[in-house]
């Protein structure tokens, strides 16, 4: 069974790709299944419908930019 099934969604995967309609699985923490149809149970289950969805970004936001205004002679060339 799974924790979360989003239901019908526009999935955009963030590699460029068209996007797709589709249903997305979470088990924990971990998306477990991408599909056009996922069938089973779920704890949830999201209407998606007219949504858009993007499974599995990681936010790699820092603010190590900022170092060459700290130290600009020490910035990697």
């Amino acid at each position: 069974m799974l924790d979360v099934l989003i239901k019908k969604g526009k999935i955009i995967d963030g590699a460029g790709n068209p996007w797709f309609l589709a249903d997305v699985g979470i088990q924990g923490e971990r998306i477990v299944q991408v599909r056009h149809a996922i069938r089973g149970e779920a704890k949830r289950v999201v209407d998606a419908a007219g949504l858009v969805v993007s499974p599995g970004f990681i936010d790699t936001h820092t603010h190590s930019d900022l170092r060459v205004f700290k130290h600009p002679k020490k910035t990697p060339s």
